[in-house]
């Protein structure tokens, strides 16, 4: 058996065709839907990305785990997903977004290298990784994003688009009247398509590293495919 994880950021709950939503249309959530349960009444632990995540991954209230906004470190220590899963056999491999923080002073208490194995998993929620993108990359208006270089900006850069950050200024910005970049930061823009090429969008691109992942893994596994 394996197991598919898949996690959507800033996905409203009613933005789904299953849900009712008059307009958008989701063939393939709702099939999954139909073939499993829906709660239409349910409540995430924090509206905070980053926390909600840490309660997801180890199954408890941000009270008990301690990361509480985002850039808030799980702290070393705490069991997750990944832990519970390895200990039955299976391997749980991450693939997209965590906003994961890694406790670099709980480590450094411990004495825990952050290249060895242990401190690789303890920095990425207990997942192994098999690419990690949190998508926001250098330019946010507060200037506290990961300033690692994004799998999906390179890949941007490779498909020909022509800016140092693309995501900045193609995937996560329009056109405007004038022609000029209109970023995807302001709202006022919020009514414009991103400027670029569908088959280049987040989505497809995550979901096609999915794939490649499931073409060469190992059984049993756990993918955590977490969408931006």
């Amino acid at each position: 058996m394996n197991i598919l994880f898949i996690m959507y950021d800033q996905l409203r709950f009613d933005y789904l065709s299953c849900a009712g939503h008059p307009h958008l249309h989701t063939p393939n959530f709702d099939r999954v839907a139909q073939m499993g349960v829906r709660f239409s009444n349910a409540y995430v632990q924090s509206p905070i990305c980053g926390a909600s995540r840490m309660s997801f991954y180890s199954g408890r209230y941000v009270s008990s785990h301690g990361a509480a906004w985002n850039g808030f470190p799980l702290r070393v220590g705490e069991q997750t997903l990944g832990d519970h899963l390895r200990s039955a056999g299976m391997d749980c491999w991450l693939i997209g977004k965590t906003h994961m923080k890694a406790d670099a002073a709980g480590m450094a208490r411990l004495g825990l290298a952050p290249d060895s194995i242990i401190g690789a998993r303890q920095a990425e929620c207990g997942f192994d990784v098999w690419i990690r993108d949190d998508g926001l990359w250098g330019q946010g208006p507060d200037g506290f994003y990961d300033e690692r270089r994004s799998p999906y900006n390179e890949y941007l850069k490779s498909e020909g688009y022509p800016t140092e950050n693309p995501w900045a200024t193609h995937a996560n910005a329009g056109v405007d009247e004038d022609g000029d970049i209109a970023s995807g930061w302001m709202f006022a823009n919020a009514d414009k398509p991103a400027n670029i090429r569908e088959q280049d969008s987040e989505t497809p691109w995550l979901t096609q590293r999915t794939i490649d992942f499931i073409d060469q893994a190992n059984d049993p596994w756990c993918a955590h495919v977490s969408f931006i």
